[in-house]
């Protein structure tokens, strides 16, 4: 089937935690997984978890779905991925986006004009920084450095620097977090990976085929030099039922909660997959404080849509699907109450998506 396998631990104490995701982790290591990936938003931070996981795991790569742009400025990324790489031994994978306007401005207090923008500027500062060629030394839209002399509040005696151990890899692979037109594009034009956090296989070609295809034309790129990783969540067989509504609840969560009324952009990426209705009124429920009602607004047929939820065969009919469309890895969510069943689960998609430890 040749697909890669990744495991997601998603946010700190909203997915699995301590002994928990260490047990989860270790046994994805041996299954056959490449690759454990963590997020953030305003919570757990990347760098701290997967840090701690380095002395924890041996093989297994060790990737940020996603660092968030406005946490931290570029240069302190670098740093940050530079020093888990060489803890790890060259494991680490950077992942970036620029996340949402409520959460830059009301979290990090950072503006969000010009977001993807600023996150193409920030991937150039880290991979020179980390290429360790020169000094760094950057004039763009969003970031000078060193600051020039006459910046209001600077004391002028910037000067250029240059990462001061070596690290581990001159080049370590940059994933980005997207689902919009833009962006998917310019992952496709520059970006070592692309992490779409909501996805429907169904739906791939038609929402992100011609943005792929133009980022490639741009970049003088094909297919074959982007790692496309969807983050899916799953469960083999047990109580399906009970799966599908943690799954809907992510759903509720994203198309109710994650933006406003105004932006939120996986309510437009819904209606783009089919099911633009259903998107208007779980939000609009969901903004009118009717979350119930909300929460079973969504459908059983969305919920299959954007998971991996099912029997064996219908998860290894599925997976097949996304092999043939040309997806080089699932970073999965194991949604099964229990940490048994995720275990097993793991070992049964292992099998199913035939890699090994």
């Amino acid at each position: 089937m040749a697909l890669k396998l990744g495991i997601n631990l998603g946010y700190w104490g909203i997915g699995p935690r301590g002994e928990e995701a260490v047990e989860l982790v270790q046994a994805a290591e041996r299954a056959g997984f490449d690759s454990v990936w963590v997020a953030e938003s305003y919570g757990s931070d990347v760098v701290s978890v997967l840090a701690w996981l380095v002395p924890q795991t041996t093989t297994i790569k060790l990737g940020a779905a996603i660092m968030q742009v406005p946490a931290r400025p570029p240069a302190a990324a670098a740093m940050a991925g530079a020093t888990i790489d060489a803890l790890s031994g060259g494991r680490f994978i950077f992942g970036f986006g620029p996340s949402g306007p409520q959460v830059s401005e009301g979290w990090y207090g950072v503006p969000y004009s010009k977001p993807w923008g600023r996150t193409r500027e920030y991937i150039e500062i880290v991979r020179k920084i980390i290429a360790r060629e020169d000094k760094l030394e950057h004039h763009g839209e969003h970031w000078t450095l060193p600051l020039p002399p006459d910046t209001p509040g600077a004391v002028g005696q910037g000067k250029p620097l240059k990462l001061n151990f070596h690290p581990v890899r001159n080049e370590i692979p940059v994933f980005v977090g997207a689902i919009g037109r833009k962006s998917v594009e310019m992952a496709a034009e520059i970006c070592d990976g692309w992490i779409p956090i909501f996805f429907s296989i169904d739906k791939f070609e038609e929402t992100w085929g011609e943005h792929l295809e133009a980022g490639f034309a741009k970049g003088g790129r094909s297919r074959e030099d982007l790692e496309i990783s969807p983050a899916i969540q799953v469960a083999i067989d047990g109580d399906l039922d009970a799966a599908r509504n943690v799954v809907r609840g992510g759903l509720l969560l994203y198309l109710g909660g994650m933006g406003s009324r105004e932006t939120n952009f996986y309510v437009d990426l819904t209606h783009r997959f089919g099911f633009g209705d259903v998107a208007d009124k779980v939000q609009r429920l969901y903004l009118e404080g009717r979350r119930e009602d909300a929460f079973l607004a969504i459908p059983d047929e969305l919920v299959d849509a954007t998971s991996l939820v099912g029997t064996e065969d219908e998860v290894r009919a599925r997976l097949e699907e996304f092999a043939a469309a040309g997806i080089d890895r699932v970073i999965c969510s194991f949604v099964q109450p229990s940490l048994e069943e995720r275990l097993q689960t793991i070992e049964r998609l292992a099998a199913i998506a035939g890699v090994s430890g």
